[in-house]
């Protein structure tokens, strides 16, 4: 267990100058943080009490007051714009056409076994005229729009899934509301998208969007779901009606779909900032974030339930980054970095990113003043040596996370399973699309085994057994990192040369 006076003791070793003068040593303050606190926090924002915190639930509104209440005592200031610690996100909770039909051409296709409509009420299109419009996407800083040239306007339009440069489950799910609204903007009465090179299987994809789901409120992505009829079908090997399409052939569609609802359902991000002490480095922003929802009780969560327990209370989803933030926040305002700090909670990750994906696109320190994103989540931990860094090795600062960890006695694990693409499942690439440095500092995790399966999206992932001495280091090196790179005057993150964001960076940046 790292103790302040382990803390202290780095330090006066580096000032002595027995560790080598080009190893940069930061103290952490006197904070006062021990294992039974982390233990008392966590078993609040872990309880029954709170029901999962599900995204737009009264126990996730609890937790926001709860994380509010201490920003208030830590002495942040409100986030520009705001007049709380909260930012409103609002979301629609949807529930799919319960009945539907699809006939095109001649071809008849079923209702949840070929095809499934996921928004929209349409009693009855006859006989329109099918339209393909490759991925359905318009992109003016690229070059691309694939309407131009078509004549969509009371058609239904088929498309390729997702963006055209990424077929990963989270690219293609945060692109479904913006190519619906490109649709519906165009005149199209309807819009689906082929199930082609997915990397989850058919049946997932139905019962994963075979429910209700939540996105955000058409206020907010500009979308009515009520004016275009969307959903996904799979081809039938037997038919050429798509590859008659795609070759410029005549196709005519007849589709019905009833039981769509749609209903508003408020939700929020808790945001607070502390400025920084150097006159020139205060303009500057660390992004300190985690998410704070869960997936709720009984049918809200993923898996099934136990005879006497149906309450997903998310202690290491994402309570252990949510109580490591709440503790970074205190220690960064007991004693303040030369850059600013904000910290964030953000809402609606379990649904597809969305809270972080508001605050993206909607956000209130400017992006490109905005340095760094450290991250902070996890789906459990199988190493209670190791901290696994989702963007090790692409921002520049290795150099810092190894000296964060090993001053709390652990050490990194890059990138666990890179086949899963785990950087792109988190809230840090809701900052990283745009441009900004981030990374995801999660628990450690160094292969999908029966340790993580047995908690992961589970009602068993209960604040009784995590390993607090563990979570007390975990907490510490977080902290440390963050005032590592908040602290330092002489470099600051960014994009390896190469790296996918790279772009991204040097445009938000101006480079």
């Amino acid at each position: 267990m790292m103790t302040r006076f382990k803390w202290i003791l780095v330090a006066c070793i580096g000032w002595m100058g027995i560790l080598p003068a080009q190893t940069p040593v930061t103290e952490l303050p006197e904070f006062d943080i021990t294992a039974s606190t982390l233990k008392g926090q966590l078993h609040f924002f872990a309880s029954d009490y709170l029901k999962g915190r599900d995204t737009g639930s009264e126990g996730l509104n609890v937790a926001a007051n709860y994380l509010a209440a201490h920003l208030k005592g830590f002495g942040y200031q409100y986030a520009p714009g705001l007049d709380s610690y909260f930012q409103p996100v609002n979301f629609k909770q949807t529930s799919p056409p319960a009945e539907g039909a699809l006939v095109i051409n001649k071809t008849e296709y079923t209702y949840k076994e070929d095809f499934l409509w996921l928004t929209g009420d349409a009693k009855s299109i006859k006989k329109e005229d099918v339209v393909f419009a490759n991925h359905g996407w318009v992109d003016a800083d690229n070059g691309i729009n694939d309407y131009e040239g078509l004549d969509v306007d009371g058609k239904v339009v088929i498309v390729l899934p997702g963006p055209p440069d990424g077929n990963t489950p989270q690219a293609i799910f945060q692109a479904m509301g913006q190519k619906r609204k490109w649709a519906a903007d165009q005149g199209a009465v309807a819009l689906i998208e082929l199930y082609r090179n997915i990397q989850f299987p058919w049946n997932f994809f139905v019962r994963y969007f075979g429910g209700p789901s939540l996105n955000l409120d058409a206020g907010e992505d500009g979308m009515d779901d009520s004016t275009i009829l969307y959903g996904w079908m799979k081809e039938k090997t037997d038919a050429s009606d798509i590859k008659d399409l795609q070759e410029g052939k005549r196709t005519r569609a007849t589709m019905t779909s009833s039981g769509f609802s749609s209903t508003p359902l408020p939700s929020q991000n808790v945001i607070g900032m502390i400025p920084g002490t150097d006159p020139e480095l205060k303009d500057e922003y660390v992004m300190l974030t985690a998410h704070y929802d869960h997936v709720g009780v009984g049918a809200a969560g993923s898996n099934a339930v136990m005879p006497n327990d149906s309450i997903f209370n998310g202690a290491r989803d994402n309570g252990m980054g949510s109580i490591a933030l709440l503790n970074a926040a205190q220690a960064l305002s007991e004693l303040p970095a030369k850059r600013s700090i904000v910290v964030m909670w953000v809402t609606g990750e379990e649904k597809g990113l969305l809270g972080s994906r508001y605050y993206a696109d909607n956000p209130l320190i400017p992006l490109d003043k905005t340095i760094f994103n450290l991250n902070t989540d996890g789906a459990g931990y199988n190493s209670t040596e190791h901290v696994s860094i989702f963007g090790f090795g692409r921002t520049g600062t290795d150099e810092k996370v190894v000296s964060a960890l090993t001053a709390a006695g652990l050490k990194v694990f890059p990138d666990p399973a890179p086949e899963q693409n785990l950087f792109d499942r988190s809230d840090n690439v809701s900052f990283a699309a745009k441009g900004v440095p981030a990374m995801t500092f999660s628990p450690g995790l160094i292969s999908f085994d029966e340790e993580i399966n047995k908690y992961y999206h589970q009602v068993t992932d209960n604040p009784d057994n995590v390993d607090y001495d563990y979570m007390l280091k975990y907490v510490q090196s977080y902290i440390y990192l963050a005032r590592l790179i908040s602290n330092d005057a002489d470099s600051k993150p960014y994009w390896k040369e190469g790296d996918k964001y790279y772009e991204a960076g040097q445009e938000l940046y101006k480079k």
